[in-house]
């Protein structure tokens, strides 16, 4: 390994480290970003990491990011976005902390910060190999966004432009609430925006159990349907799990047959928010909340069964092709953040051509 110069750790700053606001009326105000430059966020997100992979033309940046440039003869400049990007938290972060600077980054501090490299050629090979990773990631996001795309489309074509010419029922003539309390030693389930109603022990991070007795919690069953005072903000979930929830949320169980994927994704669409929700809700602002007696007097469509059976299995394929291209794509950002912890230390090397040769 070689150290860069301790001047810009190793990295050539570029004349004004400390970029000014774009201003039209005055030239000499401004600091044109340019192709392989990377920035470094000095206030707001302290420490994160830009890199400008390509020409975007008239680019700048506020007085909140310092602006890097490297000589290429020195060092290859993704290699060293990629090396900052995995350091900087662990270290340049430290380093503000040992230093005082809470406030914020200045240049003073990230000159002395300091960057081991190995040879151009592996650093090359490194920055190319990371990219492969970072091209199939983005391809997946690309995915992702069309398919939610598709998906939304198929809301609108299939339910939103479908309504009006459905049968209608009061959501009481459909459902009934469940209060089924005293359920001791069942499994204890969430409520969720995302996921619908789960197990608490499929939650990532620290989950608060109820320290005391959980007699008034509500036994919820596969097909039922959770709605609380603030789902409002993102429909009534749907439970493919038995369990109990808080006394906080009404459960739901169907009166008639109907598909539950339908209402699945019927309580979690725009229209149903907007055009149905919305009349039992009361409230302003952040005082929101749903009103329970309102709600079960709200007019809510009742497609033909078959019907219902037909759409919901369309939205489900596309739901879950959404499901797993996300999986596809958090592996492979894991993935990335294995090889960057090994590649940018040195721990694992990667042979050049010239060393293949």
């Amino acid at each position: 390994m070689t150290n860069l110069p301790k001047d810009g750790i190793g990295l050539l700053l570029h004349d004004r480290k400390y970029v000014h606001l774009p201003s039209l009326s005055s030239e000499g105000q401004r600091t044109r970003v340019e192709k392989n430059d990377i920035l470094i966020s000095i206030t707001a997100e302290l420490g994160k990491i830009g890199f400008m992979e390509d020409e975007l033309g008239e680019t700048y940046v506020n007085q909140h990011v310092a602006l890097v440039r490297i000589t290429p003869k020195q060092a290859n400049p993704k290699f060293v976005a990629y090396y900052l990007t995995e350091t900087h938290q662990r270290n340049l972060l430290q380093r503000l902390n040992d230093a005082g600077a809470k406030a914020g980054l200045n240049l003073q501090t990230i000159n002395q910060y300091p960057i081991s490299l190995p040879p151009l050629a592996e650093q090359t090979a490194i920055a190319d190999l990371l990219s492969t990773w970072d091209q199939a990631i983005e391809k997946t996001e690309g995915l992702i966004a069309a398919k939610e795309k598709r998906f939304l489309w198929l809301i609108k074509s299939m339910i939103s432009n479908q309504c009006d010419r459905w049968e209608h029922l009061r959501a009481d003539k459909i459902f009934k609430s469940i209060s089924d309390k005293g359920n001791t030693g069942a499994e204890l389930l969430s409520v969720t925006q995302d996921r619908g109603v789960i197990p608490r022990t499929m939650l990532e991070g620290r989950v608060m159990s109820p320290g005391g007795s959980t007699d008034s919690y509500k036994l919820i069953k596969e097909g039922d349907f959770a709605i609380s005072l603030r789902s409002f903000q993102g429909g009534i979930e749907y439970s493919r799990y038995q369990g109990l929830i808080s006394p906080a949320y009404t459960v739901l169980r169907s009166k008639l047959k109907i598909h539950n994927d339908f209402y699945r994704h019927f309580f979690k669409s725009y229209p149903f928010i907007e055009k149905y929700l919305n009349i039992a809700v009361i409230g302003i602002r952040d005082g929101k909340q749903i009103s329970i007696p309102d709600f079960m007097t709200v007019k809510i469509p009742l497609p033909p069964f078959d019907q219902q059976k037909q759409i919901g299995s369309i939205l489900n394929t596309v739901r879950q092709e959404i499901d797993l291209l996300k999986k596809q794509a958090n592996a492979l950002r894991k993935q990335k953040r294995g090889l960057m912890q090994k590649l940018l230390t040195g721990k694992w090397r990667v042979k050049t051509t010239e060393e293949v040769t």
